[in-house]
């Protein structure tokens, strides 16, 4: 596995994005067009890609919210016939050690309720439920999780 720093407009994350949200209309049909300005990347966020063969297989982001030394992750993806290898692991590990370089104190998520691989993962990584924020308060489809650098 090989794991790229990259930008936002990367082909590679598009692609991959692009399968993301093919699965999440498909996990909340009802819902989605709620997410759909809630998913959109900024132009300064810092992306993961990883590559299997040569090929991209998983991604994900953060972005610098409003709060000091804080920063989002957003849009974890790995294709489905990858998952159950690392890979979510290699890119949130890698994640994590950016937002750190870049002298962030702490990492937030908001995750789908039915995302249940996801939340075990974070929270198997020090990820700890926490109150919803943001766009996301009073939102029963989400959970919101942060953890400490």
């Amino acid at each position: 596995m090989i794991l790229k720093r990259t930008v936002w407009d990367d082909p590679d994350f598009s692609y991959l994005i692009h399968m993301l949200d093919k699965e999440l209309w498909i996990n909340y049909p009802h819902l989605q067009q709620k997410y759909v300005n809630k998913n959109l990347i900024n132009t300064d966020a810092s992306v993961i890609v990883c590559y299997d063969n040569g090929l991209p297989v998983g991604c994900g982001c953060f972005r610098e919210i409003d709060q000091e030394k804080t920063v989002e992750l957003k849009r974890m993806y790995v294709d489905p016939i990858k998952r159950g290898k690392g890979i979510g692991s290699l890119i949130l590990n890698e994640l994590c050690k950016w937002a750190k370089e870049k002298e962030n104190n702490t990492i937030l998520l908001e995750t789908g309720i039915k995302q249940t691989e996801a939340i075990e993962m974070y929270k198997k990584y020090g990820f700890e439920v926490t109150e919803n924020y943001g766009e996301y308060k009073g939102n029963s489809n989400s959970i919101c999780m942060r953890k400490e650098l």
